[in-house]
């Protein structure tokens, strides 16, 4: 680990200095392309200007045969695409795995001025961040790289929860972490084979009816609950403590946009501020839900106005405000104003 005095220290001569603080972005969205499909290729512009970050996929999903063409279909969208506001991200394939160091050396060979993010999948510990870490500087020194290349790790497997905020921790480059909910099933040996979400069979029984003879036939109510509810908080106390953000990970069931909603909005309650899609239907679900109510926000507004610094304490609405509920409003104010610039029509529904 580098002692404090080193931790905003290059690791490479030439490459650029570290950030030390994230830069302010709207990331809602972290929307998948397949980047080895010529038509999704075609329509990447187009995608890009409805998504807050538009991600080039090159691990799960993406055939071993076509791990080649991923990476070079990738730099041939990264090149073509004006992104303008939206984020460029790749997901790289596993450090273990023999893609790995060819999609580092291609990718930031090739377009290292134009990626945001690199998402690396399965970390399990802080030494996969430093590797990741060191190699980015050097890449970077190498090919004239001007602004550091930012990190973010997927939480699946059990040793990476375990690990989260050591993770959270290993390098300034850390931008934040997302939930990867199958393959931390298979590492934990949960019985589900479901991508994210709930399961029918997880959830509590309402106490048996004290008057009943036999309660073994008594129709008891079952309340179905979230099996990510204890990692995603996790995973943001680690992410919140640590300056970074937290992201829920994937929804597979691209039908169920009911129960895909109510997961990402469980996810955003908890303080994560964005979800991937892997869908376009699912675009709108996560730009809606990681967007704060309007009524909300309009309230929040009120709070700030009647305590301009915070301080103190004034009744609204028969409601006492002080000073933490001036700082949970701040966040939904602040979270309102990144979206009205991107989203002008929630921005006037605002009042922003």
């Amino acid at each position: 680990m580098k002692t404090p005095a080193n931790f905003f220290k290059p690791l490479a001569i030439g490459a650029p200095e570290p950030i030390r603080e994230l830069p302010i972005a709207l990331e809602r969205t972290i929307h998948f392309l397949p980047p080895h499909i010529e038509k999704m290729r075609a329509k990447a512009g187009q995608i890009a200007q409805k998504v807050d970050v538009l991600l080039g996929n090159l691990e799960d999903a993406i055939p071993i045969e076509a791990k080649e063409a991923a990476r070079t279909g990738f730099i041939e969208v990264a090149k073509a695409v004006d992104f303008g506001p939206t984020g460029l991200w790749t997901r790289v394939n596993a450090l273990n795995s023999p893609w790995f160091l060819d999609d580092m050396t291609e990718i930031i060979g090739a377009v290292g001025n134009k990626l945001d993010v690199v998402m690396v999948p399965k970390v399990e510990g802080p030494w996969d961040i430093h590797f990741v870490d060191q190699l980015l500087a050097l890449l970077e020194a190498r090919h004239e790289v001007k602004q550091p290349i930012l990190i973010h790790a997927i939480l699946e497997t059990a040793q990476g929860v375990k690990n989260v905020n050591e993770i959270a921790q290993a390098s300034p480059r850390m931008h934040g972490m997302s939930l990867g909910p199958a393959d931390l099933a298979a590492s934990r040996g949960m019985k589900t084979t479901r991508v994210g979400g709930g399961h029918p069979f997880y959830g509590v029984i309402a106490d048996p009816d004290e008057g009943k003879p036999d309660k073994s036939k008594e129709q008891r109510a079952f309340y179905q609950q979230d099996l990510w509810h204890y990692t995603v908080a996790r995973m943001v106390d680690a992410c919140q403590s640590n300056g970074l953000r937290a992201f829920y990970g994937p929804f597979g069931d691209f039908e169920d946009s009911l129960a895909c909603e109510a997961q990402f909005r469980n996810a955003f309650l908890q303080g994560c501020v964005g979800a991937w899609t892997l869908h376009p239907n699912q675009i709108e679900i996560a730009k809606r839900v990681f967007s704060p109510e309007v009524e909300e926000v309009r309230f929040a507004k009120r709070i700030l106005e009647a305590m301009p610094d915070g301080s103190g304490a004034v009744m609204i609405d028969g409601k006492m405000q002080d000073d933490a509920t001036w700082k949970q409003a701040k966040v939904i104010v602040d979270l309102a104003r990144l979206v009205a610039e991107k989203d002008p029509e929630r921005g006037t529904a605002y009042g922003l």
